[in-house]
């Protein structure tokens, strides 16, 4: 664990900061609170505005490009779940994240994927960034973006 206190600082650390919350591409918002949980809507790797890259996971964009593009979803994630708190260390726990990839029938590594997601909520929140989850393949996704997260945390 890094010597940093808070999420913010962690992320500093990693070199990253939370970006504008990504504008909604349909009819929802980023984020709802319920009580003592927030759930975020699908977060697609908006980075400025725009779609990292596009395209299915085992054909026009490999891994590494999918990793990245799982860890950018995370970072919108943490965006909205912050505009819905106001300050991260409210973050008591990241309890589910679920990961979806478009990706091609063969392409068998969604899980590897996922972990761009997961090894980044796990850096920024330490225990509290420990999770359940789901890594599902999918054959389209909006805009033909390769991957979406959403994410369930207690504050």
């Amino acid at each position: 664990m890094s010597s940093a206190s808070t999420p913010e600082e962690r992320l500093t650390e990693l070199g990253l900061s939370v970006p504008e919350v990504a504008k909604p591409v349909a009819a929802y918002v980023p984020a709802v609170r319920s009580g003592n949980q927030v759930f975020t809507s699908g977060q697609l790797p908006m980075r400025s505005g725009e779609l990292m890259t596009t395209g299915k996971v085992g054909a026009e964009v490999g891994v590494e490009e999918a990793v990245a593009c799982a860890q950018q979803c995370a970072l919108n994630a943490i965006a909205a779940i912050r505009a819905e708190v106001g300050d991260l260390s409210q973050v008591k726990q990241i309890v589910k994240v679920v990961v979806f990839v478009a990706s091609t029938p063969d392409f068998t590594g969604q899980p590897g994927v996922a972990n761009g997601a997961s090894e980044l909520f796990g850096e920024v929140f330490g225990d509290a960034g420990i999770h359940a989850r789901s890594a599902v393949g999918v054959a389209v996704l909006p805009l033909d973006a390769p991957v979406e997260v959403e994410v369930l945390v207690a504050v």
